[in-house]
């Protein structure tokens, strides 16, 4: 597949663009990457999203995909190389499901965990450790979500392993560890070891300052 019929739009921030790197590097699929200034959009994002004005974007023979998790199904769907979903239709509908909750239910309750002081981040870090609990259901006999090797919810929910790492040094509270979360905690030391997985991650010490200033203007603004 030719570097200039595949584009991608996004942000060496956003996990959603990791998304679809990922994604992109487990299929061995060339592509353009293209870095979007996320304050200051840029005249080909708003062209080719002009509904959602946002990261990630997809563009496949000119023709633009937006929102992570349909990307990552159109991937899969055109190139056929290592599968990201099952093959069994039940097992497919269940890979939806995590990957879905995980956008649904985990994100929202990590954010406000990072975001939220005093009574209302104890309630969300009371929410986001009941809904890591519940994906962790989703590993029990497994090494990966995908099995033995990395699928489409592996994809979708690997960059929290990164991320609660990050936020629990900063605010403090240790959100996932071996003792109460043992499947979940294997799992994001094995696949964030994946030599594929770690290439596509952002510089670490870099990713982490970034975290640390957001999360500072964050609550300055939350005082004014």
């Amino acid at each position: 597949m030719a570097e200039d019929s595949v584009k991608l739009l996004g942000n060496w921030v956003s996990p959603y663009s990791l998304k679809v790197k990922w994604a992109l590097k487990l299929k061995g699929i060339q592509y353009q990457y293209v870095e979007e200034d996320l304050q200051n959009k840029s005249p080909m994002l708003l062209q080719y999203n002009p509904v959602y004005k946002k990261i990630p974007v997809l563009v496949h023979d000119d023709k633009p995909l937006a929102e992570s998790l349909i990307i990552l199904e159109y991937i899969d769907e055109v190139w056929k190389q290592n599968p990201l979903l099952p093959i069994d239709p039940y097992e497919r509908a269940k890979a939806r499901f995590w990957a879905k909750f995980v956008d649904d239910k985990c994100v929202p309750a990590l954010m406000a965990a990072f975001t939220k002081k005093g009574e209302e981040q104890e309630r969300a870090v009371k929410e986001a450790h009941e809904n890591l609990k519940i994906l962790e259901s989703g590993l029990e006999g497994k090494r990966f979500f995908g099995g033995e090797t990395i699928g489409f919810v592996d994809i979708a929910a690997g960059w929290i392993g990164c991320s609660v790492q990050m936020t629990g040094e900063i605010i403090g509270i240790n959100l996932i560890d071996a003792e109460t979360m043992p499947l979940l905690h294997s799992w994001f030391q094995d696949f964030l070891e994946i030599p594929l997985i770690k290439e596509c991650l952002p510089p670490q010490d870099k990713l982490l300052e970034y975290i640390k200033e957001l999360h500072t203007k964050i609550l300055t603004a939350a005082s004014t």
